[in-house]
């Protein structure tokens, strides 16, 4: 199994510091580890710049920098010109990391979501509408303006149109260029507790955690993955992450659902025991 993790932008030869721990576990653990160019594989065609330094071959998993799904495919493929597959598909990839694509098989989890195919107003109104009432969070179909709360993520009252629009021009300003497929409106839930992290290698929940937000904060209750995990393991992806938080009745609900690959480690989880899930899980 090979590790790819990105290169420090400005030394070439070294890991990104961010990853350097991971990196260094891995070697620890016998794998290969491959420097890769993340500026590059956001840039239209350099895909195959990208991944030039990737010596090994074989089979290889990506801890690094989000990607867009289609930077992600152009990854794919520059890999398998060098005789080197990633453990999660291009399409298994989107699958983990757009809202739209997991949604069906976990809505009965998440908060009720409606989205657009696009950024225009009527669309949006539309979205708005099937909401019928009550506050909401805004986000598009991988990524939520959460910090920016009041102004970008949290709409008071779908019926009022022109304040959430008002919501959602500032995503768009915030997201730019980054903005992905087009707006999710999802069905505000009260929340009682801290976001749990759990890891999930080919459908199995491997690790348990805080959210990288609140790396120090764990709930008083403990959550149950075997309660979630038929669900979660129906997906058939290798290796995702699954954020939950207790709600105002008790009930865990799913936050998010996310690509391992690209999901940040909170810093009181030691870089070895993820490595050691990714190791083990995928050798057998």
């Amino acid at each position: 199994m090979i590790l790819l993790v990105p290169a420090d932008v400005i030394h070439a030869a070294r890991v990104d510091e961010h990853f350097a721990a991971e990196a260094d576990a891995a070697r620890a653990a016998g794998m290969d580890v491959a420097l890769v160019d993340h500026d590059a594989l956001t840039r239209p065609d350099d895909a195959d710049e990208a991944v030039r330094h990737v010596r090994a071959r074989g089979e290889a998993v990506y801890r690094g920098w989000m990607l867009r799904s289609d930077q992600y495919a152009a990854f794919d493929q520059a890999l398998r010109r060098r005789n080197v597959t990633l453990r999660t598909s291009a399409e298994q990839y989107r699958r983990a990391h757009e809202l739209p694509c997991w949604y069906s098989e976990l809505s009965d989890m998440t908060p009720r979501s409606v989205w657009t195919t696009g950024n225009d107003r009527t669309a949006f109104d539309r979205a708005l509408r099937e909401l019928r009432s009550g506050p909401a969070v805004l986000r598009d179909y991988t990524k939520s303006m959460k910090h920016y709360w009041h102004e970008a993520a949290f709409i008071p009252e779908v019926d009022d149109a022109d304040g959430a629009w008002r919501v959602a021009n500032r995503f768009q300003e915030l997201r730019g260029e980054d903005m992905t497929g087009g707006f999710v409106v999802r069905r505000f839930e009260n929340f009682r507790s801290a976001e749990v992290r759990t890891w999930w290698v080919d459908g199995r929940c491997q690790l348990i955690g805080p959210h990288p937000d609140t790396p120090e904060d764990m709930p008083a209750t403990e959550l149950d993955p075997i309660v979630v995990g038929h669900a979660i393991a129906r997906l058939g992806l290798p290796f995702v992450t699954a954020d939950f938080a207790l709600r105002a009745d008790g009930v865990w609900r799913l936050v998010e659902l996310g690509d391992g690959q690209v999901s940040d480690r909170p810093k009181t989880i030691r870089p070895e025991a993820l490595i050691t899930i990714l190791h083990n899980g995928f050798r057998g």
